[in-house]
């Protein structure tokens, strides 16, 4: 007993910093990044303009990363549809996020937070020391209007983000 209360008290304590997590109604904050071709990527370039998919990731080629971005680019062309822009974020570096994205075949933007200041600044939680896994829908007027965190599933971030950009037309 006195071990499962110090494991759930850890747990709390390293898997719950979503005080500040941004949730359904939150405006996008304004940020810059490189992305996987070392330029810099201004978030204020396309808020505003077309709805946006901000997904944030652990890291590039781990298994659950590489399916769930496999299934971003498998649905690409619904998410073109919809006139969505499709936007990966992890804190790995640009040269790691190019040749993840050329392996793959990846045809949008991943962002490289490689200071993980844009995942504290839209509040994403972690689950233990690993990053957490979260995606935002956005609209057009930069207002999320919809969140999915999941660990596990990464392939289920694209059925909810395609559910979500449906619901805006």
């Amino acid at each position: 007993m006195k071990y499962f209360l110090m494991f759930s008290l850890s747990f709390f304590v390293f898997a719950s910093n979503s005080k500040s997590q941004l949730k359904v109604g939150d405006k996008v904050p304004s940020f810059q990044l490189k992305d996987q071709d070392g330029h810099l990527f201004d978030i204020n370039s396309v808020l505003g303009k077309q709805p946006l998919v901000i997904y944030f990731y652990p890291k590039d080629e781990t298994s659950v990363c590489t399916k769930e971005a496999c299934s971003f680019r498998d649905s690409y062309t619904a998410f073109s549809q919809y006139g969505a822009k499709v936007i990966g974020i992890s804190s790995d570096g640009v040269t790691s996020h190019k040749k993840f994205a050329e392996h793959h075949r990846l045809p949008f933007t991943l962002l490289a937070d490689t200071s993980n200041s844009v995942r504290k600044l839209f509040g994403v939680p972690k689950t233990f020391v690993i990053p957490g896994r979260v995606t935002y829908i956005v609209d057009k007027k930069g207002v999320i209007v919809h969140t999915f965190n999941s660990m596990k599933d990464g392939e289920k971030h694209v059925t909810e983000s395609l559910e979500a950009l449906k619901k805006l037309q």
